[in-house]
C-alpha cells in the first residue's frame, strides 16, 4: 500500500492544478456528452479527443478499467488504458493492473484517473461523467495550454492544503513532486522547505523533522 501511497502522493498535485483549471479554461459549467464511435467528449460546442479510462458501477460498487470493459470499444479509445496497465506491471502497482476493483474512500474512479493522468506520456485532463448506473472516466487532450500552466503560490498554497486535509499523504513527496512540476525551485532550512516562487513571493511549508514521512505543520506565505 506504501508504494500505491507514493505513486497517488507524487501525481496528485498536479493533476489537481490541472484539473483546476480545466474546470475553468474547458469545461466552465457546460453540458458534457461523451460519443464513444466518435472519441470525443463534448463541453458546449467545443470536443476533444477522448480516452475512456474505466467506469463505477452502483450496482456492485466496483470500479472496472477499460481495457476490461465488454462493450468492445475501439481500440483506439483505450491505447491510455492499456498503456497504464503495462506501467502498473512494471511498477507493480495492483491497482492498475486488476480489472475489477471495490470502490473505496482510497481506491476510487477519481484517484485511479489521478494515477493515469499522471503516469501517462502525453498531457491528459480527466472527467467524471455520471449517469443513473454509475459513472464513466474519461481523459482528454487537445485542450488550452493554460491548462498545464504553472501555478502561483497561493493557489499552490490552497491545493497543498486541501489534499493534506483530504488524502492520507506522503507529505514530503507530495510537496516536492508538485514543486518540481510547477517549476518552481525551493530549499531546505532544516526542518522548512522555501519555496521560490515568481515575484519575490516566498512559500515555506513547515515539516516535524525532515524524514521521508514527515507531516506538514505550518503553511506560510512571504514577500
Amino acid at each position: 500500500m506504501d508504494k500505491w501511497n507514493d505513486m497517488f502522493s507524487a501525481n496528485l498535485g498536479k493533476i489537481m492544478a490541472i484539473q483546476t483549471a480545466c474546470a475553468k479554461y474547458v469545461v466552465k459549467n457546460r453540458d458534457w456528452n461523451v460519443n464513444f464511435d466518435r472519441g470525443i467528449i463534448s463541453f458546449g460546442n467545443d470536443e476533444y479527443p477522448l480516452q475512456f479510462l474505466g467506469s463505477e458501477a452502483n450496482s456492485s460498487n466496483t470500479w472496472l478499467w477499460a481495457w476490461e470493459n465488454i462493450n468492445g470499444f475501439d481500440d483506439k479509445i483505450i491505447s491510455l488504458a492499456r498503456e497504464i496497465k503495462a506501467k502498473g506491471e512494471k511498477l507493480n502497482l495492483e491497482a492498475l493492473t486488476t480489472a475489477e476493483i471495490e470502490i473505496t474512500d482510497e481506491l476510487n474512479g477519481h484517484i485511479l484517473s489521478i494515477v493515469a493522468c499522471g503516469l501517462a506520456d502525453k498531457k491528459y485532463c480527466y472527467y467524471r461523467g455520471p449517469h443513473s448506473g454509475g459513472a464513466i472516466f474519461v481523459a482528454f487532450d487537445g485542450v488550452d495550454e493554460r491548462v498545464f500552466a504553472p501555478i502561483n503560490e497561493k493557489d499552490f498554497a490552497d491545493i497543498v492544503v486541501n489534499s493534506i486535509q483530504q488524502f492520507p499523504l506522503n507529505h514530503k513527496l507530495f510537496v516536492e513532486s508538485f514543486l518540481e512540476w510547477n517549476k518552481t525551485k525551493y530549499k531546505w532550512k532544516e526542518n522548512t522547505l522555501i519555496a521560490d516562487f515568481e515575484n519575490s513571493q516566498k512559500l515555506e511549508i513547515d515539516f516535524e523533522e525532515k524524514s521521508e514521512l514527515a507531516r506538514i505543520i505550518n503553511i506560510r506565505l512571504n514577500s
